[in-house]
């Protein structure tokens, strides 16, 4: 239960609805933009350019969103943000892979063509949620490391002395 507690994880899932959509409604955007602009060919590589494009703004409403209403941490603006960044990438990457080839497999489905970027898209998101909730709680937003003054915690000063003895 420390792993995954529960009102935590439901303000996350909650809040993560709400920067999905977000995320998800400026990659559509991203999306419909460049595939106004580009030529139809190019449709596969056209959706890691808005992921790319999307992602800074995303990352970014994510990171108020969790700092504020989930993790509801103080300070250190600077450092989560760019830690939410981190993780968002490391996240992001695979995407850029998978997006171009499940978009490109889903165009071959006739019913799909048309929305096949949208649900790759979709479904390469999904993929991310369990992954980021952890990785935010442990890094981005963790209490554990520092308190407020920046000093190591009791129990983290604990278990590094204990580490160092054994």
């Amino acid at each position: 239960m420390r792993l995954f507690p529960a009102r935590e994880v439901l303000r996350y899932l909650v809040v993560g609805v709400g920067n999905t959509l977000f995320g998800y409604g400026c990659y559509a955007v991203f999306v419909a933009l460049y595939n106004h602009l580009l030529p139809a060919r190019y449709l596969p590589f056209t959706v890691d350019l808005a992921s790319i494009t999307a992602t800074p703004i995303g990352v970014t409403m994510s990171f108020l969103t969790y700092k504020t209403f989930v993790f509801r941490t103080k300070g250190d603006y600077l450092k989560e943000w760019l830690r939410c960044f981190a993780v968002y990438g490391s996240a992001t990457i695979p995407g850029l892979f998978i997006l171009p080839v499940l978009t490109k497999l889903l165009q071959s489905i006739a019913p799909l063509r048309g929305v096949a970027p949208y649900l790759a898209g979709a479904v390469v998101m999904g993929g991310t949620t369990i992954y980021t909730y952890l990785a935010h709680k442990n890094f981005s937003f963790s209490r554990r490391n520092t308190d407020k003054s920046g000093l190591p915690t009791q129990s983290n000063s604990a278990v590094a002395t204990e580490s160092h003895t054994a």
